[in-house]
């Protein structure tokens, strides 16, 4: 795994498991254009990606997994578990054309750190990965809202001990609302590096390490409402 004051030096290390040839060579290019990205493998599916460790070297593992769900032979719903145990280090990052809840809910308590929708954009794609190696985390905003308020319901609920700000609260809320540090920093008027600093601060206060985590988190102890339902 990437340390974030190694990532100006290290190419963050790509692994893509689609088994479409077409998506599979648009994404390619996309990430094999940008300088701070290496695609060190594509496969078409699981089972073969994981053959392939076999001839790998500590220096060779990814960082980030793409994962499609709908694979032939083991589906990347079953590769989750099987991809984390085989590759500890590595942050998986679902990239399908399903938007079903059941799919989401399943792929995110399998372990997977991001999950997004075929219809983003290439720099959509780009970004989450760049995310997900400093600890972020992506759900497309079609989901996001389901995801959260689902895992409100079966968790039990917490309370926080540190309050947070109403500017803390606005810049969770939507982050809940599936939006970008980016996208945060456009709709609020801030910086983008004014938001990262907030983002900071919540997961501090609330002790996770994760946008999804603070959001489950806020759902549970009644920061965020639980009757946003979509």
């Amino acid at each position: 795994m990437i340390e974030n004051d190694q990532m100006s030096d290290q190419p963050i290390r790509v692994m893509l498991i689609e088994d479409h040839p077409a998506y599979r060579e648009v994404v390619e290019i996309a990430i094999s254009r940008e300088p701070d990205f290496e695609m060190i493998g594509t496969y078409g599916a699981v089972e073969v990606a994981q053959r392939s460790l076999l001839n790998r070297d500590e220096r060779n593992m990814p960082d980030v997994i793409l994962l499609d769900l709908n694979l032939p032979g083991i589906s990347g719903l079953e590769g989750i578990p099987v991809l984390a145990s085989t590759f500890p280090d590595a942050k998986i990052l679902v990239l399908t054309q399903s938007e079903q809840e059941a799919d989401v809910i399943q792929a995110i308590t399998q372990g997977a750190s991001s999950y997004l929708v075929k219809s983003a954009t290439a720099a959509q794609i780009k970004s989450s990965i760049r995310g997900v190696v400093k600890g972020e985390a992506t759900l497309d905003s079609r989901v996001a809202r389901y995801v959260l308020n689902t895992l409100c319901e079966v968790l039990p609920k917490e309370t926080i001990e540190n309050e947070l700000t109403p500017r803390e609260l606005e810049v969770l809320s939507l982050i809940a609302d599936g939006m970008t540090k980016k996208e945060i920093a456009k709709a609020l008027q801030l910086s983008t590096s004014t938001v990262s600093t907030h983002v900071v601060h919540v997961f501090e206060k609330l002790h996770v390490s994760n946008a999804p985590a603070a959001i489950a988190k806020a759902f549970r102890s009644g920061l965020l409402p639980s009757s946003t339902k979509k």
